[in-house]
């Protein structure tokens, strides 16, 4: 199961602001997965919070899947919702990786208990001042938010609308940075200092773990303590992934070969 509740903002035992790491879609991709944790690790990170979709797509669902029980939270993606349920919407290569993965689960003496932490996984979580989702506080699992919809006053404010406190963390896109109420979308590279609240309210996509769709390969997740966030990116070894895709013999080339561009 999931772990605890945290609390953000917390002061710890040293007078210092607690520090979570946020990851989204890991993907499978234990090589990146790898890298980030080695990374936030060396940031002095207290916990970590997962979005979602631990599992699809990457070669080695297994072992996401155990690290995953071990963190803070860990969120229901559509992946993991698609396992468990029905692949609506996925494209056909997405679909083939779902029923690999669902064979891996299926095949391994652990069935059952990846099946149970699958089937308790919650939609949302909420902390102190933030909601986490997957996919938008709309639809917590499916909805995409992605920088065009910036320019959707009605979307955004709707879904501004339902953010109870000062952050909203999703991934699902693929795609980091901070929507704000009213004012647009900023990349992280215009946030080379991190994004420190105000008194907008701001939506953050953390970016993906293990398939970063931004045309930068590296592996993104964030770091937040409660009141400002910072972007990161992490080089991994993306062939070591690429070689685990395409000797199953199943995952489409694709998958390996997006991977390389970061699309």
């Amino acid at each position: 199961m999931p772990g605890g509740a945290v609390r953000p903002g917390a002061v710890g035992p040293t007078g210092q602001l607690m520090l979570w790491a946020i990851l989204s879609d890991i993907h499978s991709n234990v090589a990146a997965l790898d890298a980030v944790t080695r990374d936030l690790e060396s940031r002095g990170v207290e916990g970590i919070l997962c979005l979602g979709d631990v599992i699809g797509y990457g070669p080695e669902p297994l072992v996401t899947l155990r690290r995953a029980m071990d963190y803070q939270v860990t969120l229901l993606g559509n992946h993991e919702e698609a396992a468990l349920y029905y692949p609506e919407d996925f494209n056909d290569r997405a679909r083939i990786a779902l029923e690999w993965t669902k064979d891996q689960l299926n095949c391994s003496e652990q069935a059952s208990q990846w099946w149970d932490f699958l089937g308790h996984l919650p939609k949302h979580h909420e902390l102190e001042n933030a909601l986490l989702v997957h996919g938008s506080p709309r639809d917590p699992v499916r909805e995409y938010v992605v920088p065009r919809d910036s320019l959707n006053a009605e979307k955004m404010e709707e879904i501004f609308s339902l953010i109870p406190g000062d952050f909203c963390f999703v991934g699902h896109s693929h795609v980091p940075g901070v929507y704000l109420e009213s004012t647009g979308f900023f990349p992280p590279a215009k946030l080379k200092h991190g994004f420190q609240h105000s008194q907008k309210k701001a939506l953050v996509n953390v970016g993906s773990v293990g398939q970063p769709r931004d045309g930068d390969p590296r592996a993104s997740y964030v770091t937040w303590d409660g009141s400002r966030v910072w972007f990161h990116r992490v080089e991994y070894d993306v062939q070591r992934t690429q070689r685990k895709i395409l000797d199953t013999g199943v995952l489409p080339p694709y998958l390996a070969n997006r991977l390389q561009h970061g699309r």
